[in-house]
């Protein structure tokens, strides 16, 4: 019998949005029988640029309970979901800072032969979305990681218009996640463990001589 794939979904928020996605996927992945570890990434914002935004603030306090995301988090998992909203079209200095404690199992190739996809938010409709996305790409390369995009491969992807992820535009905080982006998600999920499954049920390479 196949081993259910471990996915880790890993995302900073700040208020919500990202984290709306990422819960969208992790319910996706836990009925398809995936363990599924859900984590945030630590804030680095001083308390009171948090308190200043009454969202931020809110958002804060009512996740204060996901666990924070360790590079062991990505050690077990088979399959890797990342999440940032779009800072600059870049990812978040949160998110970074996570990715940068990444060196040790980096260094011991513990990090490398598994699925990895993204997934992202922005406040305009022309915000970094791809540029986002291409971003996360990029860390996935360096850490030897099986890329695997959601593309334009179901009818859901078409209505949400971006092959290189999920995506969603909350227009400066007044359009909550919608059915499409949520719809979105849940096919990028399906797809990052379908092909986890394929990659963890693959025979290993030999050691070389």
């Amino acid at each position: 019998m196949n081993q259910p794939v471990n996915l880790t979904i890993v995302y900073y928020s700040a208020t919500g949005t990202i984290a709306t996605i990422a819960q969208e996927m992790a319910d996706c992945a836990g009925k398809a029988g995936a363990e599924v570890r859900l984590r945030r990434v630590p804030e680095l914002a001083p308390r009171s640029a948090i308190e200043s935004n009454p969202a931020w603030a809110a958002h804060a306090a009512a996740t204060a309970d996901v666990p924070e995301a360790v590079p062991d988090d990505l050690v077990w998992a088979d399959a890797v979901l990342m999440g940032s909203p779009t800072r600059f079209g870049n990812v978040s200095s949160q998110l970074k800072q996570f990715v940068d404690t990444l060196s040790e199992p980096w260094r011991r190739g513990l990090l490398s032969d598994k699925v990895y996809s993204g997934f992202t938010s922005t406040g305009t409709a022309h915000g970094g979305h791809e540029t986002t996305l291409l971003a996360l790409s990029h860390t996935f390369v360096h850490l030897g990681g099986v890329i695997v995009p959601p593309g334009y491969t179901h009818p859901d992807k078409w209505s949400d218009g971006n092959p290189y992820g999920t995506s969603h535009c909350d227009h400066g905080g007044t359009h909550a996640v919608d059915d499409t982006t949520r719809a979105a998600a849940r096919v990028q999920t399906e797809r990052v463990l379908r092909f986890a499954a394929s990659v963890k049920a693959a025979p290993a390479e030999p050691a070389a001589a």
